[in-house]
């Protein structure tokens, strides 16, 4: 069942664009699935997609936006640079490949994946793509796993805000503290792993407001999401689940929900930490 694209709230970003609040997020979804994930993901009604490099399936995601009959400007295309493209001139060329297999003009929104702090190239990383966005060839910059240090290095030493900042984000791990960060520039918060990569899906209390609502617990968490401003990216290959992840806006947590979901604050990540993730292999 598809609902009505215009149901899902646009956030509006610090460079004055906008962006659906609930994205499609291709993490994990196999290349060969790609395409027809994504097909069916447009189908039900997103106008957000978020690929990246690493994922190994930007092609299919490109294809399928680009056969889905809808127009380009209508649907919201994000990728992202992978950890061994730092530095300035391979950040150029990492982002050349990307459209190349995507297929598209110009892209939404272009993130740094990883802060690699080890590296030590992320402020020349983000010069490139300050570049890329006065060229015209991506509209919106951000990054994605930064912490508190890195951004603000960022930002002081080019003086260009990220639109937003992708971080792990689920009821285990609220991350207020970045978002506290994120507030003072008006960053926006994007929430990868949601649903705690599936892992809070039996949670009885989540189970227990998902009853009083007549919803899933998957639902919930994703309305969760929604009623604190975040932009959340679920995943799904499954046809009725991409369906069901879009489908929350008929009912609506109250205080005492959002009460009872606060008390699953435990810090616990299903990913690892930013600060000392430098792994070339992982996602």
């Amino acid at each position: 069942m598809a609902i009505d694209p215009s149901t899902v709230p646009n956030i509006v970003l610090n460079d004055g664009t906008t962006i659906p609040q609930i994205g499609f997020g291709l993490w994990q979804v196999p290349p060969a699935e790609a395409e027809a994930a994504t097909r069916e993901a447009l189908a039900v009604g997103y106008r957000h997609v978020d690929s990246a490099a690493v994922y190994a399936n930007e092609a299919g995601a490109g294809l399928a936006v680009t056969n889905s009959g809808l127009a380009r400007e209508d649907v919201y295309v994000t990728t992202k640079l992978w950890n061994p493209d730092h530095g300035y001139d391979e950040a150029m060329r990492a982002f050349d490949l990307s459209m190349n297999k995507l297929g598209f003009e110009y892209l939404d929104l272009f993130l740094i994946h990883w802060q690699c702090q080890q590296f030590g190239k992320y402020v020349d990383t983000w010069r490139a793509l300050i570049d890329l966005q006065a060229s015209g060839r991506v509209r919106s910059i951000g990054v994605s796993n930064f912490k508190e240090s890195a951004l603000r290095e960022i930002i002081d030493v080019t003086g260009v805000v990220p639109v937003l900042n992708q971080i792990e984000l689920h009821p285990w791990l609220p991350q207020h503290d970045m978002r506290a960060v994120h507030a003072e520039y008006g960053i926006a918060t994007e929430s990868w792993s949601p649903l705690a990569s599936g892992q809070l899906i039996s949670d009885p209390l989540l189970a227990t407001i998902a009853a009083k609502h007549g919803v899933s617990t998957a639902q919930v968490m994703i309305r969760w999401h929604l009623q604190q401003g975040l932009i959340v990216l679920p995943k799904s290959v499954t046809p009725s689940r991409i369906a069901e992840n879009i489908d929350v806006f008929g009912f609506e947590l109250d205080a005492e929900d959002l009460a009872v979901i606060a008390t699953l604050e435990s810090g616990r990540r299903t990913g690892p930490d930013p600060a000392d993730f430098l792994m070339l292999g992982w996602e």
